[in-house]
């Protein structure tokens, strides 16, 4: 005779383990600066600040070019890990990482 199993055990929920995001770079904290510049803090506790003046000023800016107007500049937020903008503009959290962690060793 086969028996019954209750919703609870076979429940994808109990099965699966709740994922959660633990890459490094992900981004906790993006806080603008005067200058083009963004103080960002990361899930591992890693902070720093990340200078992107030369970025959103170079001639081959693309989509950073509108960065340039410091009131949307200062619109920055964290969005699923990543520094993000108005109009769908984001930066790579990796390379951000990257970044901080050569100026603290520097």
């Amino acid at each position: 005779m086969r028996t019954q199993s209750s919703p609870q055990e076979d429940s994808a929920a109990t099965l699966t383990p709740v994922i959660q995001p633990c890459m490094p770079w992900r981004i906790t904290a993006a806080q603008p600066l005067p200058l083009f510049k963004l103080y960002v803090r990361f899930v591992d506790g890693t902070q720093g600040i990340i200078d992107l003046s030369d970025q959103v000023h170079a001639p081959n800016a693309g989509v950073f070019a509108a960065l340039s107007d410091p009131a949307l500049f200062e619109q920055v937020y964290v969005e699923h890990g990543a520094v993000t903008w108005p109009g769908e503009i984001d930066l790579a959290p990796d390379a951000m990482y990257m970044q901080v962690k050569q100026l603290q060793q520097a």
